[in-house]
């Protein structure tokens, strides 16, 4: 394995590793986010407090971390569509993340807010639209190594998807976001015909 290849690899270990953080973040009061009833909502994040206070920071530190990863395996991939491909969803992720980040801050520091949803809907929405366009890219990305055409077309219908569930109802579920990050960052693990 060249030491191009190397670096891609550790790169995209870390993105795995940082996808896996937010989805270990998210899940302390699970149904914090499927609670219908808001007062029940803010009891169950009062009684899990802590927990809830921990796992959105383990979420915000896997947020930041995702781009950092990709832009890093973007920087080791060799020139060419694959390289432009992931520097532009790094770009995407990058720009994404502070607002995601500044939800989970408002999450974390006015649990009613959060449990009565009168939070500012408009952060999250740039946050998804713009991991909507890196899931995009990361798909293109994939599409031009010959290996990963199924990963490319997984990664590119969770965009898609998300995408049309963001048209239609405003949200969607971010775990589909990690979910496919993972599979983009398994996927640049092997190697290409390239």
């Amino acid at each position: 394995m060249s030491p191009s290849e190397n670096a891609v690899g550790r790169a995209a270990v870390t993105a795995i590793g940082a996808a896996a953080v937010w989805l270990v973040g998210i899940t302390p009061v699970p149904r914090a986010y499927t609670e219908r009833d808001p007062a029940r909502r803010l009891e169950l994040l009062r009684a899990g407090r802590r927990s809830w206070i921990v796992g959105e920071h383990l979420a915000a530190a896997g947020t930041a971390a995702v781009p950092a990863a990709f832009a890093r395996a973007a920087l080791a991939l060799p020139a060419g569509p694959a390289r432009t491909f992931t520097g532009v969803a790094a770009g995407a992720l990058a720009a994404g993340a502070p607002f995601f980040v500044w939800e989970i801050a408002v999450r974390t520091s006015d649990i009613e807010r959060f449990a009565y949803r009168r939070m500012a809907g408009w952060p999250f929405e740039v946050y998804a639209w713009l991991h909507v366009a890196a899931l995009g890219s990361l798909a293109g990305a994939l599409w031009t190594r010959r290996r990963n055409r199924r990963e490319a077309a997984a990664v590119g219908a969770v965009a898609l998807g998300s995408a049309v569930a963001l048209v239609r109802t405003g949200d969607m579920v971010p775990a589909a976001f990690y979910l496919a990050e993972q599979v983009a960052a398994a996927s640049l693990l092997r190697r290409t015909d390239e």
